[in-house]
């Protein structure tokens, strides 16, 4: 049986991002299982006796550059400034505020308006504000210099390795968009004209296939209806 018509008869199985592949899910498996093997065995051998010396939310960064390394969150800025910053700001939450649930709140909202601000928006970021605001012994003692080990170096570690195993994957990391195609004339969008466009950029993006449907008849309906103006 066809991959397409397993999914459709199976629909648990059909992607949930717009141009995701099951060839992508095995990629973002390899990729994460290789990076964080490597980044924790290099942090091991670079910080002797650090404990912790990974991070817990790195590996919800990994998720996102394996898997959608095309998503603006998931680029090279927004994983390293993004966990820092949100680490900083988590540990100055935790020592200003007394109250560990109210410190976690603070640590959460302040990390994305942190990274808002400094335009490294990344989702694991929110675990690390959460992670150094309600600090186990071995976080709270490491206070600010949490951030840099392990937070930083393991982002660090897992960007370069993200850039090299994207080199062979079919993904470009950091993400390049592809060239342009100028339409030989205005023409409505069908459901297999997206599908072959998807194809045709040969990435993962973080929006539902409906939801890209929908956006792409939104705006046929607004050019045409600049245009008749």
């Amino acid at each position: 049986m066809a991959p397409d018509r397993i999914r459709s008869s199976l629909p648990l199985l059909a992607p949930l991002l717009a141009g995701s592949t099951s060839r992508d899910r095995v990629i973002a498996c390899l990729g994460a299982l290789l990076a964080i093997g490597l980044t924790a065995l290099m942090c091991h051998w670079l910080l002797p006796g650090a404990n912790p010396y990974l991070a817990a939310p790195i590996g919800a960064s990994a998720v996102l550059v394996f898997a959608l390394p095309a998503s603006p969150l998931s680029q090279p800025w927004p994983v390293i400034g993004g966990n820092v910053v949100s680490g900083l700001v988590g540990v100055l939450a935790a020592h200003l505020l007394p109250r560990p649930e109210l410190a976690a709140a603070v640590a959460v909202g302040g990390a994305i308006l942190a990274m808002s601000l400094l335009r490294c928006l990344h989702a694991a970021g929110g675990g690390t504000a959460l992670v150094t605001a309600l600090p186990a012994p071995a976080v709270a003692a490491s206070g600010y210099g949490f951030a840099l080990l392990p937070v930083a170096i393991n982002a660090v570690l897992l960007v370069a390795i993200a850039m090299l195993f994207h080199r062979f994957s079919g993904h470009s990391y950091p993400h390049r968009p592809a060239a342009r195609v100028a339409a030989p004339a205005p023409a409505d969008f069908h459901r297999d004209d997206i599908d072959r466009a998807l194809a045709d950029m040969g990435d993962a993006f973080d929006i539902s296939r409906d939801d890209l449907d929908l956006l792409l008849m939104r705006a046929e309906y607004h050019a045409a209806t600049r245009l008749k103006a």
